[in-house]
């Protein structure tokens, strides 16, 4: 299935200027493994930055500097990602809807993932971050046609998913696609009949649950 739902231009730009926190950094570098639009736009981020490297001075950048270089992105050559070495051959190559980013965290596929059941069809599993990093960075599955509880976000999350598919007032989401929201989305995924639904989620805070029932269960979650 085409991957349909990508990180937003400002994630990537931020990415490629290594100032994601490592979470975030992890899942996104995950998500361009397998999907070739955002190879190609990142090619063009980078091009575009080398070009602005040059013909700047050493003063601090100015606010609008974000902004210029996404305006910058849609008159970038779209084919510029042909010259780019094949390093997405052996990215592939990865266990199956494991990416190699991903892979390097893990000792084996999803199905040899230690689960840790955190509620009935929910289970997850942490994922090693270094001490500094300031976010999080979990493996999540639950069970077909569960709900998540109603929820909004205390910052940034980014959601990729590996195996199966939900759904929410945004959009379906399968295999490989991303969701990138922050504080302004509210949101209640509803997972498809398709099997479990397995994502990688990096996330700067808790989720904020709307119902009592939400919140009671978060300690046990760790949502």
């Amino acid at each position: 299935m085409k991957i349909i739902h990508h990180p937003d231009s400002a994630t990537l730009v931020s990415y490629a200027a290594g100032s994601l926190d490592e979470a975030f950094a992890t899942l996104v570098a995950s998500h361009i493994a397998s999907c070739d639009a955002c190879r190609a736009e990142l090619h063009k981020i980078e091009s575009v930055g080398g070009a602005l490297l040059e013909t700047v001075d050493a003063a601090p950048m100015s606010p609008s500097t974000l902004e210029r270089t996404l305006s910058l992105l849609d008159t970038a050559e779209p084919d510029a990602a042909k010259d780019k070495p094949d390093e997405p051959t052996a990215l592939r190559k990865a266990t199956p809807n494991v990416p190699s980013p991903l892979a390097r965290l893990l000792k084996g596929g999803l199905d040899d993932i230690a689960w840790k059941t955190v509620a009935p069809g929910v289970a997850k599993h942490a994922l090693p971050v270094s001490k500094a990093a300031r976010s999080t960075l979990t493996l999540l599955r639950i069970a077909p046609g569960m709900k998540v509880p109603d929820h909004g976000h205390g910052g940034s999350e980014l959601t990729l998913v590996l195996k199966g598919s939900y759904s929410d007032v945004t959009g379906a989401y399968h295999h490989g696609d991303v969701q990138d929201v922050d504080e302004s989305v509210e949101h209640q995924p509803i997972v498809g009949d398709d099997g479990y639904c397995i994502c990688l989620i990096a996330s700067e805070r808790p989720a904020q649950f709307k119902s009592r029932l939400g919140r009671l269960l978060q300690p046990l979650t760790g949502m």
